[in-house]
């Protein structure tokens, strides 16, 4: 007879109290970031509109927990289409860090990492949580392996085990590895020690253009295209 692992009950699901607990720290600590720097997000969205033509922040389709589609929110950071011809054109997979469509403002949110912050209002929605998977867009869904599915258990993430790991610049089956990982074994420990790590990745700026799980449409079967680059 095998050891139960602690942190789960018996049907292996993780136990309700620390469902709960971690949903009431997203939700204080994204609420109190929120008031503590609304003033730099309202410079940050004014900055974006004097740059370039466009909305100040972008919306795009993600895939959330139980496989429930959301709409993440972004700074823009990249010059914007106002009629584009299909909601793929808004589905970006690949930046590079020389394309030209990333504008002044927008090259800089990136290098920093300021252009997530509205994801904060994501997770106050309940979209996300502050740590798990990084969300994936609908495509992406086609070149994930039936293995990797236990992502959908929780909550997408603002950061994640793999943006630990190597960011953007991650192998995408290397990325839902870790991925799996952080599901088969979150804990509030793990939670803070992701924290911690990714200040570190942020304030060294490793990883910050490639697109996250960028090569992902490698593993695509021929028969399966991708979408057209855009905004990610």
């Amino acid at each position: 007879m095998t050891a139960q692992d602690p942190r789960h009950d018996s049907t292996g699901r993780r136990p309700a109290v620390g469902l709960a607990l971690k949903r009431l720290i997203d939700v204080v600590a994204s609420g109190a970031v929120l008031l503590l720097i609304w003033p730099v997000l309202l410079i940050i969205a004014l900055w974006v509109r004097l740059d370039s033509r466009g909305p100040a922040l972008f919306r795009q389709v993600r895939v959330g927990k139980g496989m429930e589609n959301f709409r993440i929110l972004k700074f823009r950071t990249m010059t914007h289409r106002p009629n584009p011809t299909t909601e793929q054109a808004h589905q970006q997979v690949i930046t590079e860090g020389a394309d030209p469509r990333i504008t002044r403002a927008g090259r800089f949110l990136r290098s920093s990492s300021l252009d997530e912050l509205p994801q904060l209002i994501n997770i106050l929605r309940g979209d996300m949580s502050l740590i798990g998977p990084r969300p994936i867009i609908p495509a992406q869904l086609a070149a994930m392996p039936t293995q990797r599915m236990d992502r959908f258990e929780v909550r997408p993430g603002l950061t994640g085990l793999a943006q630990t790991r190597g960011r953007r610049g991650l192998d995408w089956l290397k990325q839902l590895g870790y991925d799996s990982e952080y599901v088969r074994t979150r804990s509030l420990w793990l939670d803070i020690r992701i924290v911690v790590a990714t200040v570190k990745v942020v304030l060294t700026g490793s990883g910050v253009y490639g697109g996250e799980g960028s090569n992902w449409r490698a593993h695509l079967t021929p028969a399966t295209p991708g979408p057209e680059r855009a905004e990610q």
